[in-house]
């Protein structure tokens, strides 16, 4: 996420409507095609929003039903990704699971958002003071990995999936205050900006009117990147035991129980990871798709 590069011409460029305006045909204000890639990225993402909002259209069955005399069951017709070592449907469990780990991910997503956010604004705005203390702020949290700080967090308050969330969305605020806060410097220099204040605007005008608008619309784009990134921290801090506990069927619990038996039941890990991935494959996917048209938009 720190290599993502948005720049104002992703909440609309002025060079752009200059080029309608005057008649002439702008290549870079065209909007890409839709690829393969994003068609199979959208196709997924519905999906799992069906998985999480209606799971029974997809697996009517209960997630938490045991059978003993099925456990270990291998992929068949009658359980397509075989089932556990209590006898539990994995298929079912695995779409059941889609919710979970979509709250998970969005929710920590809007915490690390909405702190980036306060921070990188009050940074960029509110003076040198406040810019050097909060840059410094942060250079301390860089010091530590995320994944080490949602540790330490758990550590404190617990293991548990409001934890994890909090956790994985506090991990993630430094770079996307980074991000803001550069975008916010960035817009800030930018021409129409300075056209604004040679007119007389008041700094209060300029500032809701056309630096944060510019500044903040890329946070789709950030939030979309980062929804695939918190699914896999958080599903990581659950195969450690410390983020949805059993029998929840979150992806990275349903993960941590069949590393015992990867020899013998390989399927009991292979599909809730192989969703994981694809996940995050389809949040970057998606992501880079929002911030191509927002480039030429």
């Amino acid at each position: 996420m720190s290599e993502l590069e948005i720049t104002a011409s992703a909440a609309g460029r002025p060079g752009a409507q200059d080029a309608e305006q005057s008649g002439r045909p702008a290549e870079a204000a065209r909007r890409p095609r839709i690829n393969a890639v994003e068609i199979a990225a959208g196709l997924l993402a519905l999906l799992l929003l069906t998985a999480a909002i209606a799971p029974q259209l997809l697996a009517p069955g209960d997630p938490l039903a045991i059978d003993p005399l099925s456990a270990f069951g291998a992929p068949s017709w009658t359980h397509w990704f075989g089932t556990d070592e209590s006898g539990r449907d994995i298929y079912t469990r695995v779409i059941d699971g889609a919710r979970d780990s979509l709250v998970i991910g969005v929710s920590a997503t809007l915490i690390g958002l909405g702190l980036g956010a306060v921070l990188g604004t009050a940074a960029g705005t509110l003076g040198a003071a406040v810019d050097f203390t909060v840059n410094r702020f942060l250079e301390v949290l860089f010091a530590f990995p995320g994944l080490l700080l949602a540790l330490l967090f758990i550590l404190v308050f617990g293991p548990g999936a409001g934890s994890a969330i909090v956790a994985v969305g506090l991990s993630t605020a430094p770079g996307y205050a980074r991000i803001i806060r550069a975008q916010l410097v960035r817009v800030r220099s930018s021409a129409f900006v300075e056209a604004a204040t040679v007119q007389g605007l008041s700094r209060a005008r300029i500032l809701g009117r056309h630096i944060l608008p510019n500044t903040l619309a890329p946070l789709l784009v950030l939030g979309t990147l980062g929804v695939g990134q918190a699914i896999v921290w958080a599903a990581a801090l659950s195969y450690l035991g410390l983020g949805a506990q059993p029998p929840a069927a979150e992806w990275g619990a349903m993960l941590a129980a069949g590393r015992t038996y990867i020899t013998s039941a390989w399927w009991m890990s292979f599909f809730p990871g192989l969703f994981i991935v694809l996940t995050a494959v389809c949040a970057t996917a998606l992501g880079r798709a929002i911030e191509r048209r927002m480039r030429h938009a």
